[in-house]
């Protein structure tokens, strides 16, 4: 060993010390330490999941086991009766149904028709239209769904409303008809309502996604002489996988959470065609009295919702892509 190399090592520590001169075991605890100071930081949001997400979880499973009248306060433990009602009840089929086509109307628009959307934008050569265009369609996510649904009831108006006008303006007042008093149209024109105005800001997150690809990608496929089709399938689709599993998780899990458009728009009607398990929880509890199987109907809802997301994650997780 020559004199330099022996200037530069350090002198092996007698104790065991790392290479900043501490020894192991104060190391080692100096890094317990820091764990628990973590801790301590991360304490109060995990108190605060506890008290305001997963304690109110117990609870409405343990009330779903009750018959209660929450007028008198008087409970009687009926155990899973509520869980048969629930099987047995055709009204919450017909929810279940309508939040099944709701996310699936959802999923064709909100995630594969706004990534569509994004990527048209997203290729124009004008940095200002692009910018213009996402202004345009991010405008209807910024109107609450109650604005939003009492815009669309109007426009869905027999008599004065502008769809029915805009039918018979085409020569096409055959199709004209009560949108919303119908039951084989009122769950579709409280989708249509949805989906435009939860369109643009799935265009926008999909957009935001689309502008992290690194523009080489798209330069050397064109110099190639790719196609811009052949582009958004090979480059385009499968560099934004994330935000797509992203968007697919919201839209579903918003899906069979919906409430604020059907008791805008129908209260559920007419005749219960466009219930959803959100509103049929809402009549149950505060209008028939019954909030035990309301209960039962909420832990339906989580469990539904909570499978799916977790099945989504672990889809996404196989079909994740490193770039």
């Amino acid at each position: 060993m020559t004199v330099s190399n022996a200037i530069r090592r350090p002198a092996p520590s007698a104790s065991g010390s790392d290479a900043k001169g501490l020894p192991k075991g104060r190391q080692a605890d100096r890094s317990r330490a820091s764990r628990w100071r973590n801790m301590v930081w991360v304490l109060p949001a995990v108190l605060l999941l506890c008290v305001f997400c997963y304690l109110p979880l117990v609870q409405n499973l343990g009330f779903s086991l009750l018959k209660w009248d929450i007028y008198s306060g008087r409970q009687t433990f009926i155990g899973a009766d509520n869980y048969l009602k629930m099987f047995n009840d055709p009204i919450f089929w017909k929810s279940l149904l309508n939040n099944t086509l709701y996310a699936g109307i959802s999923i064709v628009f909100q995630v594969f028709g706004a990534l569509v959307l994004a990527a048209l934008v997203e290729g124009l050569p004008s940095p200002r239209w692009r910018g213009a265009l996402r202004a345009i369609y991010f405008v209807p996510s910024a109107i609450s769904l109650t604005v939003a649904g009492l815009l669309f009831y109007f426009i869905y108006e027999p008599r004065m409303g502008i769809l029915n006008a805009a039918l018979e303006t085409l020569g096409l007042g055959n199709f004209a008809q009560a949108w919303l008093g119908q039951e084989n149209t009122a769950i579709f024109g409280i989708i249509a309502m949805s989906q435009w105005q939860g369109f643009g800001y799935c265009t926008l997150l999909f957009a935001v996604a689309l502008q992290r690809i690194p523009s080489e990608l798209f330069e050397a496929a064109s110099i190639d002489g790719v196609g811009p089709v052949r582009r958004f399938f090979f480059i385009s689709l499968p560099l934004v996988r994330e935000m797509s599993s992203l968007m697919m998780i919201v839209t579903v899990s918003g899906a069979f959470q919906v409430f604020n458009e059907v008791m805008v728009m129908t209260t559920g009607g007419p005749n219960n065609s466009s219930q959803v398990l959100g509103t049929w929880l809402y009549r149950s509890g505060f209008v028939r009295n019954d909030f035990g199987y309301a209960a039962a109907i909420a832990t339906a809802v989580f469990v539904i919702t909570l499978v799916l997301a977790v099945l989504q994650l672990r889809l996404a997780k196989r079909r994740r892509v490193e770039w």
